[in-house]
């Protein structure tokens, strides 16, 4: 029998697991047939590092990321999280729970919501981690005056601008003090300037908070920011490399 003893940690000091998969098998259907769009795919991520994910349109590396964080179950494979063996085999409120706890999300498309202003959109998320309406308004602001919002805490999203959006996610997400970092191009939006304060951000969360950072994206730009570049391409990892990421790197703009 195989021995799965506890690698992965919650509170891991730099370079512990905090995430382990094997095996992982994606299948969706496509009219009468099946596309395997993970294919046996192992990966881990480390506290303390930035791990990026990337490949092409339809790599698989959304799924992936999907399937890691509890939100889309594979067909095969487990997957050790901090404290948890198999994430998958836990009930689907204990995986919400999971994930409300432990890990942050950062998407491209920002998920605001339109009637909260930038500290509400942060608070809500403390609130249901229960801290009490006062602490939740005193972590958001810390949270929002990190990423420098401090200025914009009662605008609405309509009143921010794309760049702004996206450090609002940030700092929800970061509020929370997550072990685990997932962000799906987080950076597609926005130009060169706001990129890049968005990946020192990611940058930041690895390197001051300890979380895992796992940042799925196609641009290439980023690889300089990374502990760890994994390319992956029509579900399978091709290339897993470590390199010294570059603090002083700058983001060019695409235009």
């Amino acid at each position: 029998m195989t021995d799965f003893t506890q690698h992965t940690k919650v509170h891991g000091k730099h370079g512990d697991f905090a995430i382990e998969a094997k095996g992982l098998v994606k299948r969706f259907k496509s009219g009468k047939a099946f596309v395997e769009v993970l294919k046996k795919v192992d990966f881990d991520a480390r506290h303390g590092d930035l791990t990026m994910v990337m490949g092409p349109s339809g790599s698989g590396k959304s799924t992936l990321i999907a399937a890691l964080s509890g939100l889309l179950r594979p067909e095969e494979g487990r997957v050790d999280a901090l404290d948890v063996d198999d994430l998958w085999k836990l009930s689907l409120g204990k995986i919400d729970k999971f994930r409300l706890d432990h890990c942050g999300f950062i998407f491209q498309g920002f998920n605001l919501f339109p009637a909260l202003t930038a500290l509400q959109q942060v608070e809500v998320v403390l609130k249901f981690q229960g801290l009490t309406p006062g602490q939740a308004k005193k972590r958001a602001t810390l949270a929002l005056e990190e990423v420098g919002l401090g200025p914009r805490l009662h605008q609405r999203p309509a009143a921010l601008s794309g760049g702004e959006k996206q450090r609002v996610a940030i700092a929800r997400a970061l509020a929370k003090d997550p072990k685990i970092l997932f962000a799906d191009e987080p950076t597609s939006a926005l130009d060169g300037e706001n990129g890049q304060i968005v990946i020192r951000l990611l940058r930041r969360a690895a390197d001051e908070y300890g979380a895992a950072v796992i940042c799925v994206t196609h641009d290439p730009r980023l690889e300089e920011w990374a502990d760890r570049v994994i390319k992956i391409e029509d579900g399978i990892i091709i290339s897993d490399e470590r390199r010294t990421p570059n603090p002083n790197a700058t983001l060019a703009s695409h235009h």
